[in-house]
């Protein structure tokens, strides 16, 4: 392209040179050509001034008079009969001789010639002419030089132009090279590329579009690998609460198999509205969100989960404050941010762990859960983007809380480090 740029600009001038100059360099040629016939004409009047008394008097005129200018130009006197008398020319006068002795003073060229006939007059009588010529080419020598320094200008003018077009074609390709660079990196899966602006407004059109398609790439790519790195995680719980309630009907073989089989198949169905969730959470396929009605949403969770503390020998309490206002928010976030917590508080915590709501006002609502075990001592920032050994372990499947929450407009933070405590901040609904 930068090669077209150039190319194309160069011809531009040269085209542009061309309609100017060649109009310019005939015009040159014409008023060098009519310069040259006046001056032949003062000639030709100064010789006719000098044979006029000469002529008059029927005597051969001086050869003084009709004296050449060099190689330049030729004189020749011819009398009012038209008959050639001396100098150099042709013996029959030409047209313009005779319209010379008719008066008239006459100019042009032929041949290859520049002519000039004037009359001679001697006391208002015409009584010869005189007639000069003189070669074109040699006596419009400067137009040669005067097309060279046309030529010359042209030329540097064009190469002034290409010049130019070099700089702004560089300029102009720059930010061309940085899309196809940008593209052929977002080809390949680099969805952190980002175009800079310049100050060509197409190019900023594009570069914005090629921006705009990188980000969303990137963001479907993060979901897309948060679930596939994280699914595993949050379905673990109700695999193990199935597993869990398998292993016990096999151990107390006197129970009732249809309940354990209701169970399983309650476990199954919660396992199936995790991985449906999960795939819509996933995919960002929410639309908006309803008033949820927290109570419900946390017994849920505390149901799921208490067999499993159950096992391990723990306590799962929880506090509902009266009239807490529902939250906007997507149930299945909500439950999937509590899966995590309550996981973590399982895996890594100790002691009773305690769900609670709470109005916590200015259009927001609270549900906090703690438990008893040792302190966190990274950041709150540090703790939900490490899954490492120095989180604590409290790092595992937070960082997928926290997008979640903030993807419904709340904010998952760690209220207090020792003992551990989370908030899941939530907008605030109405009751009615």
């Amino acid at each position: 392209m930068r090669h077209r740029i150039v190319r194309l600009a160069v011809v531009a001038a040269a085209v542009a040179v061309a309609l100017f100059g060649f109009p310019l360099a005939v015009a040159v040629v014409q008023y060098a050509e009519i310069y040259k016939l006046l001056d032949l004409e003062r000639l030709a009047d100064r010789a006719a001034l000098r044979v006029s008394a000469d002529l008059t008097d029927e005597g051969d005129p001086n050869a003084g008079d009709l004296e050449d200018e060099a190689t330049l130009t030729f004189l020749s006197l011819y009398d009012e009969d038209g008959t050639y008398l001396s100098g150099r020319g042709p013996e029959l006068p030409e047209a313009m001789v005779r319209s010379a002795l008719d008066g008239s003073v006459e100019t042009g060229s032929a041949d290859g010639l520049l002519l000039v006939a004037v009359p001679v007059a001697h006391d208002g009588e015409i009584v010869g002419a005189v007639r000069i010529a003189g070669s074109r080419d040699t006596l419009l020598w400067p137009v040669t030089l005067a097309w060279l320094g046309m030529a010359g200008l042209a030329l540097l003018a064009v190469g002034v132009v290409w010049g130019i077009a070099q700089r702004e074609a560089a300029r102009l390709a720059r930010p061309l090279d940085d899309l196809l660079t940008a593209a052929s990196r977002l080809g390949d899966g680099d969805f952190s590329v980002r175009v800079p602006t310049v100050r060509y407004v197409e190019i900023d059109t594009v570069g914005s579009a090629l921006n705009r398609t990188a980000s969303r790439l990137d963001a479907l790519l993060a979901r897309e690998r948060a679930f596939s790195a994280e699914a595993s995680h949050q379905l673990r719980t109700p695999l193990t609460g199935l597993r869990l309630g398998l292993e016990n009907a096999l151990e107390q073989r006197g129970e009732d198999p249809w309940l354990v089989i209701a169970r399983g198949l309650r476990a199954t169905d919660r396992i199936e509205r995790t991985i449906d969730e999960l795939l819509a959470l996933a995919r960002h396929d929410r639309g908006a969100a309803d008033p949820l009605d927290l109570e419900r949403v946390v017994q849920e969770a505390v149901d799921q989960w208490g067999p499993q503390f159950s096992a391990a020998g723990r306590a799962l309490r929880i506090d509902l404050q009266p009239d807490t206002p529902p939250a906007l928010a997507s149930a299945a976030a909500v439950r999937q941010v509590l899966a995590v917590l309550l996981d973590n508080a399982l895996q890594h915590g100790r002691g009773t762990v305690e769900v609670s709501s709470r109005d916590v006002g200015g259009g927001a609502v609270a549900v906090d859960v703690g438990d008893h075990g040792p302190g966190i001592g990274v950041p709150d920032s540090e703790l939900f983007t490490r899954t490492g050994p120095s989180s604590g372990g409290h790092g595992i499947g937070l960082p997928l809380a926290r997008r979640l929450a903030e993807a419904e407009g709340g904010r998952l933070r760690l209220a207090r480090p020792t003992p551990p405590l989370f908030t899941l901040l939530l907008p605030a609904g109405s009751h009615h």
